[in-house]
């Protein structure tokens, strides 16, 4: 089962979407950003911080609920895995001290730290590990079960140490971890994790009004570097504007998802200085391949070409142009700019060719996402014939019809996932793109121990998908971000799929 996220509007929502399964990972490039200071005082180490977001989870089971929302704030901050990620998508050790990969790709062995605790004391061993990850494997409605399909062993051969033993090579299984299949959780805990949790992190949950708002308390006896914020308060706001007017009020002092549209008022009224962040949201527009007439690859290659891109990417006001499946942040990427050039006139040719001169398609899109997009979309489709109706929907709605029943014609959302690209190898996923030399292609990269290699097979798959005009990639979007002074590390790169907190500081007010 796959994985869906999103994002912001105009900007858009960081959103993960989905209910209902796995995700497909990522490496990348690059070391890790330096967030800009903005602290010029001693840091409070009991300081309170207040984050406004976007989308609030709807449980806090995160072992069995999928999406963004709760990766965004759970992983690393509650829940710690044997490796992480870091803001560029490269992987490092967690609760694991150090790791090992067998030459021929099979076996992984993992030294835990020392001296690791669950926040209700126990100590955490190698059995919990074994136990979390026999869980993920046997169990099909935990996250990452699909990941876990080529495990045959999970042993704990002493108290400090892990192997895991594959079937065959698989390039993604150590980013696999560093998700929420990773995670460790006690072994025969009774904890309710959709409204409480017991995880080994810097911090404790304290509180969750639901509709509004979840704190964080520092865990200090964590086993790590402890906690340098006393207190984290995730505001949910799903309004954009009324989240730049609680920064201005004083409510935040960090505002994530700004609409590029309101960043003047924050920087001129509010003195609040604006981060830019890289991220691996690939502004989907869908095709449902297996409808008509979207079935037909020269009416996909006509919607594609009406698109301004450009234009698009200056109206949205933050991101870049991306025109296949695979950001610059993940392994495969490549410029594909030359199969999707913006032409309307050879537009209507296509579709008068498919005997489509005068067509009328439905746009399915999350009513969060906001205007932009679907207006200049709306704009250029006129221009060639093609009539666009919007049908903005409630996100739950968006998750049956089109995620999970396929009942669309064209749908927009933010993928945000890193190393996603699965999704266009999956004939069953809610694209309905089913290419056998993609697949071949994907396979064979999952298996490639050489990860240059592995990038190249990826880079060749993605070339046919996007030839196949199975969708278009509006834009890869940027995240901006607004800090009070004295907010200091605050993570600037993909924190649409984690806001890793460690080292997030604040100075006394």
């Amino acid at each position: 089962m796959p994985s869906i996220p999103t994002r912001r509007t105009a900007r858009f929502a960081a959103v993960g979407l989905l209910a209902a399964g796995a995700l497909v990972l990522s490496a990348c490039t690059g070391g890790t950003a330096e967030p800009t200071p903005t602290a010029t005082g001693a840091p409070d180490p009991d300081a309170s911080l207040t984050v406004g977001l976007v989308l609030e989870p709807t449980n806090l089971d995160i072992r069995h609920t999928s999406g963004a929302a709760l990766e965004q704030i759970l992983v690393d901050n509650i829940y710690e895995g044997l490796v992480t990620r870091t803001q560029d998508n490269e992987i490092t050790e967690r609760l694991a001290s150090s790791y090992e990969i067998s030459p021929d790709g099979l076996t992984y062995t993992f030294t835990l730290n020392e001296g690791i605790t669950f926040h209700d004391g126990a100590a955490l061993t190698s059995a919990d590990v074994v136990a979390s990850y026999q869980t993920v494997k046997s169990d099909a409605s935990v996250q990452g079960n699909a990941q876990f399909a080529g495990v045959t062993a999970i042993t704990a051969p002493d108290p400090a140490t892990v192997v895991i033993t594959l079937a065959q090579p698989d390039q993604n299984f150590l980013f696999t971890l560093t998700g929420p299949a990773g995670l460790v959780f006690k072994k025969d805990d009774g904890t309710d994790l959709k409204t409480a949790e017991n995880g080994t992190g810097p911090y404790v949950l304290n509180r969750w009004t639901k509709g509004n708002s979840i704190t964080f308390d520092r865990f200090d006896e964590y086993w790590g570097e402890t906690a340098t914020l006393g207190e984290v308060v995730f505001q949910y706001i799903p309004d954009f504007t009324a989240g730049v007017n609680a920064a201005l009020d004083g409510t935040l002092d960090v505002l994530t998802a700004v609409d590029p549209n309101l960043v003047s008022q924050l920087e001129d009224d509010g003195g609040f200085l604006i981060t830019t962040g890289r991220t691996t949201d690939k502004a989907t527009l869908a095709f449902n391949n297996a409808k008509a007439p979207l079935d037909d690859v020269k009416v996909r290659e006509a919607l594609r070409l009406a698109i301004d891109h450009e234009a698009l990417v200056e109206a949205v006001g933050a991101g870049q142009t991306l025109y296949g499946p695979i950001p610059e942040l993940d392994p495969g990427y490549q410029d594909l700019s030359d199969l999707a050039p913006y032409d309307p006139a050879k537009a209507q040719q296509l579709l008068e060719e498919a005997g489509h001169e005068n067509l009328d398609l439905t746009l399915t899109i999350p009513s969060f996402y906001g205007t932009t997009v679907a207006q200049v979309l709306i704009s250029d489709f006129a221009k060639v014939g093609v009539s666009l109706e919007v049908d903005r929907v409630e996100f739950a709605t968006w998750l049956e019809d089109v995620y999970t029943n396929h009942d669309y014609e064209l749908s927009f959302v933010l993928h945000v996932e890193p190393r996603d690209f699965g999704n266009w190898a999956n004939p069953d996923y809610y694209f309905g793109y089913d290419n056998a030399e993609v697949q071949r292609l994907y396979a064979e990269s999952q298996t490639e121990i050489d990860p240059e290699r592995s990038a190249e097979l990826l880079a060749e798959a993605a070339r046919l998908v996007s030839e196949d005009h199975a969708a278009d990639w509006l834009y890869n979007g940027e995240t901006l971000t607004a800090l009070v002074p004295g907010v200091d590390g605050f993570p600037e790169d993909s924190i649409n799929s984690r806001i890793d907190l460690t080292g997030v500081t604040k100075t006394a007010d």
